[in-house]
This record gives structure tokens, C-alpha cells and sequence, in this order.
């Protein structure tokens, strides 16, 4: 036990939830601008462009021998038309991206520049998830060698078949082979197959790319959120970008400026919802750091103020109230649990030659129980509750993560605990 039982607070406010999505929005947005997601994105778009041309090069491979094989086979003719469709490999000719006809000897060097591309590819994305999820540790160097030269291949295949496969589908549709009861259910269902792939492959990074992985419940559920917002930004690119225009502007580069871009909002919509990701297990530590330093001077803008205004979330769950006379730490304990005076006043008291001896008094505001747990030893004085007091708990992890967070923090512990331990020495040696 750590001094005498607390009390349990009242019920926490019903603002509650509001309060905390207004915390993790703005955790995110303020750790985005921070870890410049922006700039992460433009390298990720452009490594994007240099993997995928490769990868149209091999696909116009694929339809000459499709081509070849469709002469005498019906299944074929109506894949290939699918893949026309779906692909729209008559612009992406014109575009500059594919070759009219592909010649077998330039096989060589698209598959190395996709390699080359690849490996630029994940290291873009890895680069972004280290800032993103930021851990001391590094991985393997076989892994980070070998995973490159494998894991773009498969995203693209994984995703181009979900593609080929709705592009048959669709043309079936339109060409009336199918019932129109069965066409719309197979394209729904072929849908969802695409969103499904997309979702597995956030899934994998989301919740294997960090270092030290998040919750898999939550990386599932960001996950959902990324590829919802992929295919609303994919549905609604062309109602406000026209590759003409950048035709128009650009000339034949026209139509890489407009894949460049839709890649670039792509990837900053996945790096933005693992920021929110990484945001859900720091919104706590944010709310206490921001808690602990007002009145300090560290200058809070107007709108965290108004976001963490409110500490009944905080209190409801680290908070704890003593009756007067209450001991919260006792002279001698091994605990190491911290407590930040919410309200109220206690008292620190010494043992010196048998006596207990008045250090000082804390009041609101104040942290203490801190040296136990920075200096690794036992508790050196005893705190008593003056008056009825609400404190939050502070277990070792929370502490060490918050000293973690925030450097105006971390400072002002080791200024209290300078000041405190000169007193004790002044107190005792007296």
C-alpha cells in the first residue's frame, strides 16, 4: 500500500470523449508539422512514380503475349479488354509511361530500376515511420536489405490483381454477359476484395513497420480509417484534377505531374493516419504534460489551452483524494509511484533522531514522490495530506514516459528535485 487507501473520485464529466478526439486531433496535427509529414510524403509520391513505371513496363509484357493468346481464346480477348478498361493503357500511352510496344531488351533495365526504386521506395516509408514512431532501436541489417527487394513487388501484385480482377468484372458487366443481379453483387463483392487487400497491406504497416508495435485493435481500426480515406480520395480525385490540364501545362509531362500528385495526397493520408496512430497512445502524456506545466511560463498557444483546458478525463483516470491526515507516502517505503497535487495541501516531514521533523508544505500544482523513482532508493520523507487533496498517480512507466515527451518538463523535475534535496541537507543538517 502507498500510505493510506485514497478515495474514489466522482463520475468523470460527459464531455469526456469530446475532449479526448479534440486531444488526439490535435496531438496529431501538432506532431505532423513537427516530424514534416509533408516532406515525407513528396519523397514517398516520387519513389512511388520511379516503382510503378517498371512495373507498366512488365504490365505491357504481360498484354503482348495476352494479345498473342487472345487470337484463339475468348477467356483472353475478354481479359484484355478488361485490362484496357480498367487501366486505361491507351492513356498512360499517350502519357509517356508505357511504351507503344515494348521491346524485350529493355526487360533488363526495368527490372533492376524496379528493384532500385523499390528498395528507395520502403526506405522512404521506413524513414517516415522512425520519425513518426521514434525508437532508439534499429532493425536487423538482413532485414533492412532483403525486405526491399520483396515487399513492393507483392503490394503491387497483390493490388494489381484485386485491379485486373474488377476490370473483368466491370467488363463484364457493361457487355451484358453476366445477369444484372449477379453483375452487381460479383462487383460489390469484388469491391470489397480490393479494400480488403488495400486494408491488409495499411494493416502490415501500421502495426509491423514500428519498431515497437502498437495495439493491434487500434492499428486495425486506423487501418480502416487509412483505406476508407484512400478510396474517397481516389473516387473524388477526377472531380477536381483533369490530367488535360496538366497536359495543357506541362506538355508530355503533363500526365506525370498528375500521377505524382494523387500519390503525394495518397501517401500523406496514410503517413497522417499513422501519425494519429502513434498520437492515441501519446494523447495522455500530452494532457499531463500540459496539465503539469500550466502556470510554469512555457507559453501554451490559445487553442491548447482551450484543448486541454478541461483535466476531469485525467482525474477520472489517475486521480485519487485523501482526508485530511491522510499519509500518501511513507519515510522508508519502496514505492515509486509520483503524485501531481491537483488540489489541497500536504506536508513533507523527516525523521531526524527519532523526531518527525517539518520540511515543508506543498499546494497546488506541485509534484512530488518523483525522487524515488530518478534516484532508485527508498522514500526519504513521509507526505501527509494537510487538507483534503486530489492528486493524479504517476506510475513509474507514465513518469518515464513523460520526461520522454517533453524536455520543459523533464527540466522542471530536476529543478524541483535539486531544490528539495538542498533543503533536505539544510533541514537535516541543522
Amino acid at each position: 500500500m502507498n500510505g493510506d487507501t485514497p478515495s474514489s473520485l466522482a463520475a468523470p464529466p460527459r464531455g469526456d470523449r469530446l475532449d479526448w478526439l479534440l486531444q488526439v486531433a490535435y496531438t496529431t496535427w501538432r506532431l505532423s508539422n513537427k516530424n514534416g509529414l509533408t516532406n515525407h510524403a513528396a519523397a514517398t509520391a516520387f519513389y512511388f512514380l520511379l516503382s510503378a513505371t517498371p512495373l507498366l513496363l512488365l504490365l505491357t509484357y504481360a498484354i503482348q503475349w495476352l494479345a498473342e493468346l487472345a487470337e484463339n481464346s475468348v477467356p483472353a480477348t475478354i481479359l484484355l479488354a478488361a485490362l484496357y478498361q480498367q487501366f486505361r493503357l491507351d492513356a498512360l500511352s499517350e502519357m509517356g509511361f508505357i511504351p507503344q510496344q515494348a521491346r524485350l531488351g529493355a526487360g533488363g533495365v526495368g527490372l533492376l530500376t524496379l528493384l532500385l526504386s523499390s528498395r528507395g521506395l520502403v526506405n522512404a516509408v521506413q524513414g517516415a515511420f522512425k520519425v513518426i514512431f521514434p525508437e532508439e532501436a534499429k532493425r536487423r541489417f538482413v532485414v533492412s536489405w532483403t525486405l526491399p527487394l520483396i515487399i513492393i513487388p507483392i503490394a503491387f501484385l497483390l493490388v494489381g490483381l484485386a485491379v485486373a480482377a474488377q476490370g473483368a468484372l466491370t467488363f463484364l458487366v457493361d457487355s451484358e454477359l453476366l445477369g444484372a443481379s449477379n453483375a452487381l453483387l460479383l462487383k460489390a463483392l469484388n469491391l470489397l476484395f480490393i479494400l480488403l487487400t488495400v486494408w491488409i497491406l495499411v494493416l502490415a504497416a501500421y502495426w509491423r513497420l514500428p519498431l515497437r508495435h502498437p495495439r493491434l485493435r487500434q492499428a486495425a481500426l486506423l487501418a480502416l480509417l487509412s483505406t476508407l480515406t484512400l478510396y474517397l480520395l481516389f473516387a473524388g480525385f477526377g472531380l477536381f484534377f483533369q490530367v488535360e490540364k496538366y497536359q495543357g501545362v506541362y506538355g508530355a509531362l503533363g500526365g506525370v505531374v498528375f500521377v505524382l500528385i494523387g500519390a503525394y495526397f495518397a501517401c500523406l493520408a496514410f503517413y497522417l493516419w499513422a501519425q494519429c496512430l502513434y498520437a492515441l497512445s501519446k494523447v495522455d502524456v500530452a494532457a499531463l504534460e500540459k496539465l503539469f506545466l500550466a502556470g510554469s511560463g512555457e507559453g501554451a498557444s490559445r487553442l491548447e489551452g482551450y484543448v486541454f483546458s478541461r483535466a476531469g478525463r485525467l482525474l477520472a483516470k489517475y486521480g485519487q483524494t485523501y482526508a485530511p491526515g491522510a499519509v500518501i507516502i511513507r519515510e522508508g517505503d519502496d514505492t515509486r509511484t509520483a503524485y501531481f497535487l491537483h488540489s489541497g495541501r500536504v506536508g513533507l516531514f523527516k525523521a531526524v533522531n527519532g523526531e518527525q521533523r517539518r520540511l515543508t508544505a506543498l499546494g497546488e500544482g506541485e509534484l512530488f514522490g518523483e525522487m524515488a523513482y530518478l534516484l532508485g532508493e527508498k522514500r526519504t520523507a513521509t507526505v501527509t495530506a494537510e487538507t483534503e487533496v486530489v492528486v493524479i498517480a504517476l506510475p513509474p512507466e507514465t513518469l518515464e514516459e513523460l520526461m520522454r515527451y517533453s524536455a520543459p518538463l523533464s527540466r522542471r523535475i530536476i529543478g524541483t528535485l535539486c531544490q528539495r534535496l538542498m533543503r533536505m541537507n539544510q533541514t537535516t543538517g541543522g
